[in-house]
C-alpha cells in the first residue's frame, strides 16, 4: 500500500478486516510504504514531524514483529526521491540512508536488529539509462550489506538482504507521442529484472495524461509478461556480472553513493540532513541540471525537444464517473450514524493517552478501527499531542 502519513492505521484496517474474516493477524502478508523521511525529502506529503513520525515507525517495527510477523513494514523508497529529480547516485544514496535511520531508531527504541531487519523492503526507480539502472541495483545491494553488517552486527543473514520493488520511472514519461512510452516503459522494466529485482510495476503509456485505461494497463502488463516469458534475461541471475563496463559502473555507483552516506553521517544522520535541507538541495540543484539539459538539447527526450510532430496525441483517455465519489460519501455517513459514539470517544482518548506517554500506539490504533473511528480522526487526535510539521522552504 503506498501510504506514508497515515500507514499505521491502514495497515490496522487491513489487520482489522482480516480478523472480521477469520484470518489471524499472525497469517497476513503484505506491505506498507511508511516511508516518511522520503518526504520531508522528495514527495512533501506528510503529517506530523521528523521525531513522532519515526517513533510510529518503530511502534510499527514492534507491533509487527510480534503480531504480524509476515508484513513488510516499511517500503523504503528511492522511487520519489527520483521522480523529485535526483540522479542515480543521489536516488540510491539518499534511500539507503533512509534505511540505516530506520534501523538505527529501531534498534535505539530497544528492538534487536534481527526482530525486524528481515521485513525491511525497498522501493526503487527504473529509469532511461539501462547500464545505470542496472549498477545501481547491484550497487544497492552491496552497500546495504556492508553498512547494516558494520553498523548493527545482525546475526541473521536476512537482515543483510536489499530486498526491493521496482517501478517504471513516471518522471520520463510524456504528453508528446504517447505511445513512445511503452518503449522506455520496456528498456525500464528489462533495467530492473536484469538488475535482480524481486517484484515489478510497470507504467501506462497514458499515465502523464490520466489515469491509465484499461487497454494501456493490458499492455503494461504484457511487457513484464513477455519480458519474463519470452526474453530470456530472467533466467540467470545477475546476467551482466563480470563485464569489465557493468563492474566498473557498479563501483563508481558505490563510490560516489557512499560519498553521500558519509556526508550525511557527519551531519548528524538523515533526520538532521533532512533539518539542514541538505538532501533537498542536492536533488534541487540535480533536477535543475537535468531540465536545462533538455531546454539546451545536450539530453535528448524523444518527441519533446527532437523528432518533434505537430500532431496531438491521438489516445483515449479515462474519465471517472463522479457517481463513484458520491456512493462513498454516503457509505462514509452510513457508518458514522450507525456506529458505537461512545466506544469511539472511549478509543480516541486512549490513543491521546498512549501518544502523550510511552506505550506503542499500534494497539490503541486497531481499537480505533475496529470501533469505525475515521483516518481523519485519528489523525487529529495524534495531531494534538504531537503537531504538524511545516516545511521549512529550502533554496
Amino acid at each position: 500500500m503506498t501510504i506514508n502519513g497515515p500507514a499505521a492505521i491502514l495497515l490496522a484496517m487491513y489487520v482489522a478486516v482480516a480478523e472480521k474474516q477469520g484470518v489471524g493477524s499472525h497469517q497476513v502478508r503484505g506491505t506498507i510504504q511508511n516511508d516518511i523521511l522520503k518526504e520531508y525529502i522528495a514527495q512533501k506529503s506528510w503529517i506530523f514531524p521528523p521525531l513522532p513520525s519515526m517513533r510510529i515507525i518503530t511502534d510499527i517495527f514492534a507491533f509487527c514483529s510480534e503480531h504480524v510477523p509476515n508484513w513488510n513494514t516499511i517500503s523504503i523508497s528511492g522511487y520519489h526521491i527520483r521522480e523529485a529529480g535526483s540522479t542515480a547516485v543521489q536516488e540510491l544514496a539518499f534511500t539507503l540512508a533512509d534505511g540505516l535511520a530506520y534501523v538505527e531508531a529501531g534498534t535505539e527504541a530497544g528492538l534487536d536488529v534481527d526482530e525486524f531487519a528481515p521485513r525491511l523492503s525497498f522501493f526503487f526507480n527504473a529509469h532511461n539509462d539501462l547500464f545505470e539502472e542496472i549498477a545501481k541495483y547491484r550497487a544497492a545491494r552491496r552497500i546495504w550489506a556492508k553498512e547494516m553488517k558494520n553498523r548493527f552486527q545482525p546475526k541473521d543473514p536476512r537482515s543483510l538482504l536489499c530486498r526491493f520493488h521496482t517501478q517504471t520511472a513516471g518522471c520520463s514519461l510524456t504528453a508528446q507521442q504517447p505511445e513512445n512510452n511503452v518503449v522506455r516503459v520496456t528498456l525500464q522494466a528489462l533495467a530492473a529484472v536484469m538488475g535482480g529485482t524481486q517484484s515489478l510495476h510497470t507504467n501506462s503509456r497514458d499515465e502523464v495524461l490520466s489515469l491509465p485505461t484499461e487497454e494501456a494497463v493490458t499492455i503494461a502488463l504484457r511487457t513484464q509478461q513477455i519480458i519474463a516469458h519470452e526474453s530470456g534475461v530472467a533466467n540467470t541471475i545477475d546476467p551482466l556480472g563480470g563485464s569489465y563496463y557493468m563492474e566498473a559502473l557498479t563501483d563508481e555507483m558505490e563510490r560516489r553513493a557512499m560519498e553521500y552516506i558519509n556526508k550525511i553521517d557527519e551531519l548528524g544522520g538523515m533526520i538532521a540532513a533532512i533539518e539542514t535541507g541538505y538532501p533537498q538541495r542536492e536533488i534541487i540543484d540535480a533536477s535543475f541540471e537535468y531540465q536545462r539539459a533538455i531546454e539546451k538539447k545536450k539530453r535528448i527526450v524523444v518527441g519533446v525537444n527532437e523528432f518533434v510532430t505537430d500532431a496531438p496525441p491521438a489516445i483515449e483517455m479515462l474519465k471517472i464517473d463522479p457517481e463513484v465519489e458520491r456512493r462513498q460519501i454516503e457509505k462514509l455517513g452510513k457508518v458514522r450514524s450507525e456506529r458505537d459514539q461512545a466506544r469511539v470517544d472511549e478509543c480516541l482518548a486512549g490513543l491521546r493517552k498512549a501518544a502523550q506517554g510511552g506505550d506503542n500506539l499500534m494497539p490503541h490504533i486497531l481499537d480505533g478501527v475496529k470501533a469505525y473511528t475515521s483516518i481523519g480522526e485519528i489523525i487529529g487526535t495524534l495531531k494534538e499531542v504531537f503537531g504538524e510539521y511545516q516545511d521549512p522552504g529550502i533554496f
